[in-house]
């Protein structure tokens, strides 16, 4: 497959991935603001967002004060903001439109539609029409392209890093909620009794709720909630389970460039297989997440070298 093709697949799935991504975090921090709380609080809680997406500076810079309106515009309108939902969802399309002919009819006419829907809403009809009725919308499409991806598309190298992308995009992300999150809910005084909303709120952004409540059924545990999202391989949004995605799907495409980084995809995925979250949160587990975000960002950086074109930023 041609460099240039791969790139725009890989690309198209990363930032389809990264608008869902930025809806379910903005959804999350949008309830959580509903509930009783402090000015300093709700204030921490947009703050904690901004950071998740490295883009407290930029924010700031633009915006000024912390608020949440604000923070919601800046995070789905603001066209200086590469990961603005308009701008993933601009993207996604621009990516799949330079590939049309590689892709089934149906899934260009899902990226298409995505856009032109979007392309029409102001942060006034958005509000008038519900914020978290965009949210869902938001995931939906996202649901409905990777579900149009998998029921259609021949599982050749295109279907490969299509995937490739989704599962590299979702793993930082993931791993980006849950060092934020993690360390503004736990403290060393009291990590037994976090407020069982804001847990909630955790672990709906990642669609991790009924899966928690099914697989450990009783009160939510910090160390239990770090051992979903990180080590356990069934949950589709786990590091665990990405990492195996994006090894798995490096070995299909692999050429005479990659050795080394499936070598490393492979030794990440190995260490999350063979991992206890129990030596996890001994050791720490902020600096554990900030390690794994590196192996990504480098694993990130080494898939285009290899396969695609290398100008890239895959921030």
């Amino acid at each position: 497959m041609l460099s240039r093709t791969a790139d725009h697949l890989f690309w198209m799935a990363r930032y389809m991935e990264r608008a869902e991504n930025t809806a379910r975090m903005l959804d999350v921090c949008y309830r959580v603001s509903l509930m009783p709380q402090s000015p300093e609080e709700a204030e921490q809680n947009w703050i904690a967002l901004l950071r998740i997406m490295s883009l407290e500076p930029q924010y700031r810079e633009t915006c000024g004060e912390v608020e949440g309106s604000r923070v919601l515009r800046f995070m789905i309108f603001d066209p200086e903001n590469p990961s603005s939902i308009r701008n993933c969802l601009r993207a996604a399309r621009e990516n799949a439109h330079a590939v049309r002919d590689t892709l089934t009819a149906e899934l260009w006419e899902t990226m298409n539609a995505t856009w032109i829907k979007v392309r029409g809403l102001t942060p006034e009809i958005m509000e008038d029409r519900g914020v978290g009725e965009f949210f869902e919308w938001v995931k939906y499409r996202s649901h409905l392209s990777r579900g149009v991806t998998i029921g259609t598309m021949l599982q050749d190298e295109a279907w490969r890093f299509i995937r490739l992308g989704t599962f590299l995009e979702r793993a930082d992300n993931t791993a980006r909620i849950l060092d934020v999150k993690y360390q503004v809910l736990v403290t060393e005084d009291d990590e037994e009794d976090a407020d069982y909303h804001r847990w909630s709120a955790l672990l709906h952004s990642v669609s991790a709720f009924e899966v928690y409540r099914k697989v450990y059924r009783d009160l939510i545990s910090p160390v239990k909630v770090a051992e979903l999202l990180i080590l356990n391989p069934l949950m589709p949004r786990s590091l665990a389970r990405c990492v195996r995605e994006v090894f798995v799907n490096l070995q299909e495409v692999a050429n005479d460039r990659s050795a080394e980084t499936i070598r490393r995809a492979g030794e990440l995925e190995a260490s999350l297989r063979f991992g206890r979250v129990d030596v996890l949160i001994e050791q720490g587990l902020h600096p554990f997440l900030d390690r794994f975000m590196d192996r990504i960002y480098d694993l990130g950086n080494r898939i285009s070298d290899d396969f695609l074109i290398p100008v890239r930023n895959t921030g």
